[in-house]
């Protein structure tokens, strides 16, 4: 699979967008999922990129995470802003991508985005709790490259 259409299905993808959704309904944190066919860079070099392109490091409390996935070069990478990666574990990002590795192996694509999505969640509320006057500061549909 090499294509960036072909990773998840419309189905998917929309469960995706609702993972992302609900994660972000408990916290002040911003989530999104980058998807392309290939990088020719390091995937976390490649991950800051995206990450500065989409201007998530506009949040006010420099906590958003993005899930970058590169199809065909089969690798991917977690990145947090500042704010969340001064509270979170040093481990954290790894022991995240280790679970969601576990899925990919098996081509269950959705189910490694959603449980990424679920345990950066759960730091974000931990560290970021939602507070009433909060809004969504950046858009919940996966981006594609």
């Amino acid at each position: 699979m090499s294509k960036v259409e072909d990773f998840l299905t419309k189905a998917e993808e929309e469960e995706v967008v609702e993972a992302i959704r609900l994660a972000e309904k408990n916290t002040s944190g911003e989530l999104r999922v980058h998807i392309e066919k290939e990088t020719s860079i390091a995937p976390i070099n490649r991950a800051v990129e995206v990450f500065n392109l989409l201007k998530m490091e506009n949040t006010k409390d420099r906590n958003g995470v993005i899930i970058y996935v590169a199809v065909k070069s089969k690798e991917f990478a977690i990145y947090g802003d500042k704010g969340i990666n001064e509270k979170v574990a040093d481990d954290f990002w790894n022991c995240t991508k280790d679970i969601m590795l576990n899925h990919f192996k098996n081509g269950n694509n959705k189910q490694a985005l959603v449980d990424g999505i679920n345990n950066a969640g759960e730091q974000l509320k931990k560290h970021f709790p939602f507070v009433d006057n909060d809004t969504d500061e950046l858009s919940n549909e996966i981006s594609k490259g």
